[in-house]
């Protein structure tokens, strides 16, 4: 077995680095307190506590397909600062995208910047639409 690792060693290190790319945004998560919610949970975070949707797709993106009454900020202008969900820090943030790791990238902003409860909704827009939620076109 030893004699194995050591004659493809180059194979364990591929394996070592696959693990870690994906291993890694979960840790990150962790790490900065964000949630990840299903769908039905954002719905009734929505419901419960008020929770406000935050889109972090471009604006086309958006204009192709969006929770009804989210708020889109394009994930580049959440570290800058959006006036338009700062009056939200204490309400409950769920980031959608259409791409996780531009969610979970938006989230880890907005934790840095004071907002208080923030998730990510688990398999983005996608997850939203499998599960026949409305999805709003502008």
């Amino acid at each position: 077995m030893i004699q194995f690792v050591i004659n493809n060693w180059y194979l364990f290190l591929a394996l070592v680095v696959v693990l870690a790319l994906l291993i890694a945004p979960i840790v990150m998560q962790r790490m900065h307190g964000i949630g990840s919610l299903a769908p039905s949970q954002c719905v009734l975070l929505v419901n419960r506590e008020s929770g406000v949707f935050v889109d972090v797709s471009e604006p086309a993106e958006f204009k192709t397909g969006h929770i009804s009454n989210a708020i889109n900020v394009p994930v580049g202008m959440i570290s800058q600062g959006a006036p338009q969900i700062d009056k939200h820090k204490e309400r409950p943030i769920i980031v959608v995208g259409r791409v996780p790791s531009r969610a979970l990238k938006a989230a880890t902003a907005l934790r840095k910047r004071g907002f208080q409860t923030v998730h990510v909704l688990a398999g983005g827009l996608a997850a939203w639409d499998k599960e026949n939620l409305p999805i709003e076109k502008s």
